[in-house]
């Protein structure tokens, strides 16, 4: 092991990996600053909501909206890890200690993983209940228990990693250009863990597509003319191109560079874009709340009812309508047949 420099300042660190630490307060940053504290305090509201939502609402009380309320706290601690980004960068970070950069950065990578965990944790328990033709109620909590548990467990451990071991601090060489404190190695493993997080949610509900659809189609044979086996069809295709569109969109951009830059590409100009593909993988945790709880209807009707300061009560007919049928965790609701006779709910 070559010589450490742990008593070196942020400055060194940063003027050995070649990125620009500015003295004052340029426009770009100010742009930035800008725009991350507007979707800060967006995320911060969004998932908020949606956390009461689950909280003060019964009918929410079921495993699949745990995974659901356990999305929105791990995108409201990203909201909060990006508003602590946004008060401690630009000229602000010269003046941060070794720990406290790897506070900052700690903070970023185990909210955002939690949340992509999440994500690939839901999927996974809407395959298991769609193939098992489930209603929400009979998933065993405590497999959803620990599915949360260990989302957490892989977030903390990436997330604490880099400051006790995955760091370049006695090993210069290795320090990567975005991250100027971390390895090279620790960044492509990131961005290679979130591709591989991608690529299981693209199988897992590809094949909740086709399954779904074999299904609705022997319904059809058995009911003729059905006049929801299009619409049911063409909302499940808008529902999985949503989710994984979302994921595309936010993520791609910001996992491009980091294995860039795991992979030392010299030519490669990171530094460039780096701060708005940040930008753009923060906007994904309020991207979810609109993804995964905003279109379910029932949700909605209990945000109003918050936002109302509870004005809208329920209706008893609306209570009575909601015992016959369970919600969705994405708002589409898929009804199967069983032997082509009675009705069984199933839900993406």
């Amino acid at each position: 092991m070559g010589q450490c420099y742990y008593n070196e300042t942020i400055g060194f660190f940063y003027n050995n990996s070649g990125k620009e630490l500015s003295s004052h307060w340029r426009p770009k940053d100010l742009v930035v600053v800008a725009l991350g504290l507007t979707v800060s305090v967006l995320v911060l509201l969004t998932n908020l909501l949606v956390i009461a939502a689950i909280a003060s609402n019964r009918r929410f009380h079921q495993p699949i909206y745990y995974l659901l309320g356990n999305l929105a706290a791990a995108d409201l601690f990203a909201g909060v890890a990006y508003l602590f980004l946004m008060f401690h960068t630009g000229p602000r970070t010269a003046r941060l200690s070794l720990q406290g950069w790897f506070v900052r950065q700690g903070l970023l990578d185990t909210s955002l993983t939690a949340s992509v965990a999440t994500l690939l944790a839901i999927a996974v328990e809407r395959h298991r209940s769609v193939m098992a033709v489930q209603l929400h109620s009979r998933l065993p909590p405590g497999r959803v228990i620990m599915l949360i548990v260990g989302v957490w467990v892989a977030a903390l451990g990436l997330g604490l990693l880099p400051a006790h071991s995955w760091h370049c601090l006695c090993a210069l060489d290795r320090c990567s250009r975005m991250a100027p404190l971390l390895s090279r190695s620790y960044l492509a493993v990131w961005a290679l863990s979130s591709l591989l997080v991608f690529l299981l949610m693209v199988a897992v509900y590809t094949r909740i597509f086709f399954y779904v659809r074999r299904r609705v189609q022997r319904m059809a044979e058995h009911v003729s003319c059905h006049p929801r086996y299009r619409e049911t069809t063409l909302n499940l295709v808008k529902t999985v191109v949503i989710i994984l569109g979302a994921f595309v969109v936010c993520w791609t951009p910001g996992q491009v560079v980091l294995l860039l830059d795991g992979l030392g590409c010299k030519s490669c100009n990171v530094l460039a874009v780096e701060k708005y593909f940040l930008l753009l993988a923060e906007a994904n945790s309020l991207v979810n709340a609109a993804v995964y709880s905003c279109r379910d209807a029932e949700m909605r009707r209990t945000f109003r009812r918050l936002l109302c300061c509870r004005c809208l009560r329920p209706s008893t007919h609306e209570s009575v309508r909601y015992t016959a049928s369970t919600p969705t965790g994405t708002g589409i609701r898929i009804m199967l047949p069983e032997n082509g006779h009675s009705l069984m709910d199933s839900t993406l």
